[in-house]
């Protein structure tokens, strides 16, 4: 099989069966979703969800969060990784929405790298989710997902599975297909004991191949 076949094949499935995949973070609009992201990273989006409302509620605005100090926020967030970090973090990127952006969250990738607390992932999921724009954000279950099944050829770091990934997969589908390969390895392709015997992109995933071959295989 070749790389264009199993691409083909991967995103067919995808598109029928996951067709409306979307992110699971909780937002109503960017100031809310940069806040979330910036929470998710190496925490889930389970907690973040769970501490983004009373969040949200003291801190409404960028003007507001710009106003209030790290230990403030830090209250509200101390449940989820590294609290410290991302209350100043939080701080920083609301003053540096209000210093720079007249207060709304950039739609380039460029202007979004220059905030506290935003790197490429973060960026390239505010350009996606955001902003529907082409873009590939890379994170831990991506990254796996991606090699595991064959549509990356042994990528040793999030930026070259980015950027093997962008090469192959429709501009139109990118921002769509982050969304199925992060919850394809959330549910199914789970990182020590994958659900093979229920995924139904089987029949092109090398890993599986390898599997049923006997061939040795990482968890």
């Amino acid at each position: 099989m070749t790389k264009k076949e199993r691409y083909r094949k991967v995103l067919d499935w995808f598109m029928e069966n996951a067709e409306s995949a979307e992110t699971e973070l909780h937002y109503q609009n960017d100031y809310q979703l940069l806040v979330a992201v910036i929470l998710s990273a190496q925490c889930t989006d389970r907690r973040v969800n769970m501490v983004t409302p009373a969040l949200f509620e003291a801190f409404p605005t960028p003007e507001v969060m710009a106003v209030s100090t790290p230990e403030a926020v830090f209250e509200h967030i101390k449940s989820c990784s590294y609290p410290n970090n991302k209350a100043k973090n939080l701080v920083g990127m609301a003053r540096k929405l209000l210093s720079d952006f007249g207060g709304e969250v950039p739609n380039d990738i460029d202007s979004l790298l220059t905030i506290p607390g935003v790197g490429r992932k973060t960026a390239n999921v505010m350009l996606a989710v955001a902003f529907n724009k082409p873009a590939m954000p890379v994170d831990t279950h991506v990254f796996r997902v991606a090699n595991r099944i064959g549509l990356t050829d042994n990528s040793k770091t999030p930026l070259e599975t980015e950027r093997q990934l962008v090469k192959h997969i429709p501009a139109e589908l990118l921002s769509k297909a982050h969304h199925w390969l992060i919850l394809h390895g959330r549910y199914i392709c789970l990182a020590r004991r994958p659900k093979c015997e229920i995924c139904g992109l089987s029949p092109w995933c090398k890993y599986y191949k390898k599997k049923e071959e006997g061939y040795p295989v990482l968890r």
